[in-house]
């Protein structure tokens, strides 16, 4: 049967025109390719230049990606050697980060020690002939302990283990702090050191900040033979300019830049004499890089020198009002009963001398167990325990152990030589003193005085 299409034409109809068109169609073509090859037959150099050029170029591509291949092959094996690199880097950073803070803390120790004994010989030698040599010995333990805790600082710092804990810092504190430590050796030299009151703060690491103002003013001080250096501070936008101005021998040019460099003193140190080195404007640089603070610096040959920084601007925060300050250290006997925890025992024999000059009656142990022993005696006025003892006990064991038995208001400073936030934090959170080794004799005496006449 045959289907009849809508035009009315049958199927075989509608077949027959269909193959016709396509058959058409297949001759244009074919005519086009045939035109096309007599073209490429009247010109047959054209067509062997390109045969040549697509075999030229098909040899050069593959040589290209023999190439790429060896290149691939050496990338992959210089990743692996870097990341064996990185690895041996990393493991090295570890070893130094923990052979620093071992060796620092052994260090200390016994730099402690020294300076706790050579204070009970300065107060025996009062007025005596030995005085000096008692001064200069005191003067080589300070650069000692400068240097130490710089190197740590620095160590700290290259592996990320002294982070900021940024919040609001009055600078008051920060420049009347660092005005007093230096007082003495600005007065020994003859010139003069003050701070400008100010009524701001800054966001900022309250220690770091006091470690970078420290350190310009120490130098400003060490390097300013004749005038004096000034502290102060100025607003900038919403910054506040932090600037220690002297009037030294001033820093050249060429210099404003190496001075920031590790080991790098400049030619006012050398002219001078005087000691250091090179370290305390590095530790500068890297403490405001971490805080993100901006430093400058100013100077005019002959003239003096202006270091400084700025931080942003900060809200002081509400305050409960203060006591009355502490009036000035009396110079009379502490007369109080002292319990020493400390498990180095050159430590607790150079803290025992010290502490009877003062008046007082000592008792010291090297862990719970003796601290233990105490119990059943009489309570002790305060407590000086150190930090780390021995097979990872803490001192704070034994001072939970005499609060218990003596009562929780039971006066207790802390003393260590790690200077990591969290053993800082674990005695802020015992509701403890805090003071770092090696302690200097007057700050401990000034707390003790303090703590007492609060109980």
């Amino acid at each position: 049967m045959n289907f009849i299409d809508p035009d009315g034409r049958d199927e075989n109809s509608a077949e027959a025109e269909g193959a016709g068109q396509r058959i058409e169609k297949l001759t244009k073509i074919n005519r086009v390719l045939m035109r096309r090859a007599e073209r490429a037959m009247d010109q047959p150099e054209n067509a062997a230049s390109l045969f040549q050029t697509v075999i030229a170029l098909g040899s050069e591509a593959k040589a290209r990606t023999e190439e790429l291949k060896t290149v691939l092959a050496q990338l992959e094996r210089s990743n692996l050697e870097l990341k064996r690199a990185r690895d041996v880097a990393e493991r090295a950073d570890r070893i130094k980060t923990g052979f620093f803070t071992a060796v620092g803390h052994d260090v200390l120790q016994p730099l402690q020690a020294a300076r706790l004994t050579l204070s009970a010989l300065a107060e025996m030698e009062d007025g005596q002939p030995g005085q000096p040599l008692v001064a200069q010995v005191d003067q080589a333990l300070s650069i000692v302990e400068d240097l130490l805790r710089t190197i740590l600082d620095l160590s700290r710092l290259e592996t990320g283990a002294l982070r900021p804990n940024v919040q609001p810092v009055d600078l008051n504190e920060v420049f009347n702090s660092v005005v007093g430590g230096l007082l003495p050796l600005a007065v020994d030299k003859g010139i003069g050191l003050r701070c400008r009151k100010t009524r701001f703060w800054v966001m900022s690491d309250p220690q770091m900040l006091r470690r970078i103002v420290q350190n310009l003013a120490a130098n400003a001080v060490r390097y300013t033979e004749a005038g004096h250096v000034l502290i102060c501070a100025r607003p900038r936008g919403r910054d506040v300019c932090i600037a220690v101005y002297d009037t030294g021998p001033g820093i050249a040019a060429r210099e404003r830049d190496v001075i920031f460099q590790e080991f790098e003193r400049g030619e006012a140190s050398e002219r001078g004499g005087t000691h250091g080195f090179g370290l305390g404007l590095s530790i500068v640089r890297r403490m405001a890089a971490a805080l993100k603070h901006e430093i400058f610096l100013r100077s005019v040959e002959g003239r003096g020198s202006c270091f400084g920084l700025c931080a942003e601007r900060a809200v002081a925060p509400s305050r409960q009002p203060r006591g009355a300050a502490p009036s000035p250290l009396p110079q009379v006997n502490l007369s109080a009963r002292v319990v020493i925890v400390e498990n180095d025992k050159s430590v607790a024999a150079g803290m025992i001398t010290l502490l009877r000059q003062w008046g007082c009656e000592t008792k010291a142990v090297r862990n719970f167990s003796e601290a233990s022993d105490l119990t059943g005696g009489p309570a002790p006025d305060i407590v000086l325990a150190d930090y780390h003892l021995d097979n990872g006990e803490t001192g704070l064991k034994s001072v939970r152990l005499m609060r218990r038995v003596f009562g929780a208001k039971l006066p207790v400073i802390v003393l260590t030589a790690d200077r990591t936030r969290d053993v800082a934090a674990a005695a802020q959170e015992a509701r403890c003193e805090f003071m770092l080794k090696p302690v200097k004799p007057a700050e401990l005496r000034s707390l003790m005085v303090h703590l007492l006449r609060k109980t």
